[in-house]
């Protein structure tokens, strides 16, 4: 309960959780005003806050926010912690992208996990001056969630192919190592689909 000295919206920010629940709301009229469509998944056990659906593709989001200014720049570590381990970079095994939320700038950035993984700590500058404004290419890149298609049938059918080949066939009857080599790739085919 707020205090006569603080306002109800001081003492709503003060509390991280609710925060986090508030750019989660963001988030969530962010996506689907960009014609998105947001799933959220059941319990919080996975890396992942969202599922983003972007038509082609599915897209595991783990969502950052902060509103304090540190160092002149916005920090928000893309970390979580283990017990017995202590804290710990998300993989591209995780998560596919982070959404980074700076709250009183209402400003947005779509970082892909290979682009900032295995840092620690991601500084900001929405609204500040700074010569190595690192992420600013990423700031409101909704575009890159649009672009990258998954991969295409025919891809999976030559990984499928590749890996069915088998140096030993050379020189055996070309029907039953084409017999061997389809049977191989549907199988490695389907082991890819479940994998993608």
């Amino acid at each position: 309960m707020a205090t006569e000295s603080e306002t109800p919206q001081e003492s709503v920010h003060r509390n991280t959780k609710r925060t986090g629940e508030l750019s989660e709301a963001a988030f969530l009229l962010k996506a689907e005003s960009l014609g998105f469509h947001v799933s959220r998944p059941w319990g919080d056990s996975e890396r992942y806050d969202f599922i983003l659906d972007t038509g082609p593709r599915l897209w595991r989001v783990q969502l950052k926010c902060t509103e304090v200014v540190r160092a002149r720049g916005y920090d928000i570590q893309p970390i979580y912690a283990i017990y017995g381990q202590g804290k710990v970079v998300y993989t591209a095994d995780q998560i596919d992208v982070l959404v980074a939320h700076i709250i009183p700038k209402d400003t947005w950035y779509v970082l892909p996990v290979d682009a900032f993984a295995p840092s620690k700590s991601l500084r900001f500058y929405p609204d500040i001056e700074c010569k190595r404004a690192r992420w600013e290419s990423y700031r409101e890149a909704w575009h890159l969630l649009r672009t990258q298609e998954p991969k295409s049938q025919d891809v999976v059918t030559r990984m499928a192919l590749e890996a069915a080949y088998r140096p030993e066939c050379e020189g055996c009857d070309w029907r039953r190592c084409l017999l061997h080599a389809v049977r191989e790739a549907l199988r490695h085919a389907d082991k890819v689909k479940r994998e993608i």
